[in-house]
């Protein structure tokens, strides 16, 4: 295997200003019926990228679960790692990759952490399961084996045993990204891409092709 051989050609589609919404929340949305449509594989999970204490970038992929008012929202265990590395520094960006219809889209903006409320009704909302792993998991955490992670589980399905909702953990809860600059790539052919860039002025947006 030679990876300098590794060449895939884009030729699926192209963009050009005129046919860019004006505001990119609704291209944004836009794009992702089309990568729900073409059956891309979990089209809403995204690279979130922070910065710790030491300057060091951190990515990981994380799953998008709303656009709520303009803004990103996903959830997760407050002391995890991207929870610390945004308490020191709330500015993140945020990656969509979706090669089958030949597409990416770029996002810097500031993270906040969403209401109690509102996490506790997304919370319940999710499988119980999910609900019980939450508990269970201490995420970004080191542990011995994977035993810990067993007695854990019964541990906390022993705690709540007959419950179909828990009550939301005070470690839990859900983070809003709310965009400053997105950017759009189309693939084309011979490494020609077309990239369109919004940046955030005041309440407006300005758009900027780039070269690829």
């Amino acid at each position: 295997m030679d990876l300098k051989d590794f060449r895939q050609n884009y030729d699926l589609d192209k963009l050009k200003k005129k046919h860019l919404d004006p505001n990119p929340i609704n291209q944004f949305k836009n794009w992702m019926k089309d990568a729900v449509n073409a059956e891309c594989l979990e089209p809403n999970a995204m690279v979130l990228a922070t910065l710790n204490k030491d300057m060091v970038p951190t990515s990981r992929v994380v799953l998008l679960k709303e656009v709520l008012d303009g803004e990103f929202v996903f959830y997760t265990n407050y002391e995890s790692d991207k929870a610390r590395d945004i308490s020191v520094n709330n500015k993140v960006s945020l990656v969509f990759n979706w090669l089958k219809v030949h597409k990416q889209i770029r996002v810097e903006g500031i993270a906040s952490k969403v209401s109690k409320e509102v996490s506790e009704a997304y919370f319940q909302s999710r499988p119980i399961e999910s609900q019980i792993g939450a508990y269970a998991s201490p995420q970004s955490k080191v542990i011995e084996n994977r035993k810990v992670l067993k007695q854990n589980l019964r541990d906390t399905i022993s705690r709540f045993e007959g419950l179909d909702k828990l009550p939301l953990p005070d470690n839990w809860g859900g983070y809003t990204i709310n965009p400053f600059m997105i950017e759009f790539w189309q693939g084309r052919e011979s490494r020609l891409h077309d990239r369109f860039r919004y940046t955030k002025q005041g309440n407006d947006w300005k758009l900027d092709r780039l070269a690829p």
